[in-house]
């Protein structure tokens, strides 16, 4: 699975360029939990394969990837993607739409975003649903506040299938897939502290004050680090059979050079 190493100022600033281009884009917050039902869902792998920009959202990302020899260069989440987002829209004029999560929750995050980015042009805000038969309305709603980037608040598989099904629809040039951001930004659910954040815990402060999670924790630490070690021993052993491989083609070139 492709994975963009940005950093977070990187994100953006690409992002800034693809909104300068023009065309539709899809952007995908990817953690470990993306992964796991990646392997398990054709539909969702398609869609994060065909992502403008995969950035790296989870410690466990990051962990990973620099056990399996190709780190990453910095953590992007959806939270500070959005609040950065914010802030460069505020200071080109581009229209936000915040869509998703429990009703009121977007409304709430919206002003703390006006308040963070003055002159943050907000085009709407709508709960919503992800179910295909709401789609219709929801087109013809968006299509009206004639956003540039929109922000989609249904957690992951459906946010981003979501958006793959409806962007070209809507026209909107960049779609955000950002999962529970409404809910931080809002203070609805209490973010992590920094400092176990830093530490790659943030899992477990959200399973402490979310239980019904622990279904999405077990694919994010214990099943996503096996499938990692998996990938690691495979990958040994195919870096072996090749230096092998090569040994044995360097002393049949030896055979026929004493030939």
């Amino acid at each position: 699975m492709a994975i963009d190493a940005v950093t977070e100022a990187e994100a953006v600033a690409r992002i800034a360029a693809l909104l300068e281009a023009g065309g539709v884009h899809q952007i995908c917050t990817v953690n470990p939990e993306f992964v796991i039902e990646a392997g398990r869902n054709p539909e969702f792998a398609a869609v994060l394969a065909r992502a403008t920009l995969c950035t790296p959202d989870g410690v466990g990302l990051l962990l990973a990837a620099r056990y399996l020899g190709q780190p990453l260069r910095g953590r992007v989440t959806g939270v500070e993607l959005t609040r950065r987002l914010a802030a460069l829209a505020a200071q080109r004029g581009y229209r936000i739409f915040l869509l998703g999560a429990a009703p009121g929750v977007a409304e709430a995050a919206a002003q703390v975003l006006a308040r963070e980015a003055p002159g943050l042009l907000v085009a709407g805000c709508y709960a919503g649903s992800p179910t295909p038969r709401h789609e219709p309305f929801l087109q013809q709603m968006i299509r009206a506040a004639r956003p540039d980037i929109l922000l989609v608040a249904y957690g992951h598989p459906r946010q981003d299938l979501w958006i793959a099904r409806n962007q070209e629809r809507l026209g909107v040039p960049i779609a955000i897939g950002v999962g529970g951001t409404f809910d931080y930004l809002a203070g609805t659910v209490p973010r992590a502290p920094r400092w176990l954040r830093r530490l790659g815990l943030e899992w477990l402060h959200r399973l402490a004050h979310q239980p019904q999670r622990l279904p999405r924790i077990i694919d994010a630490v214990p099943r996503f680090i096996w499938h990692v070690l998996k990938k690691n021993r495979r990958t040994g052993e195919q870096r072996n059979r090749r230096a092998e491989e090569q040994k044995s083609r360097g002393t049949e070139k030896q055979k026929n050079v004493a030939t």
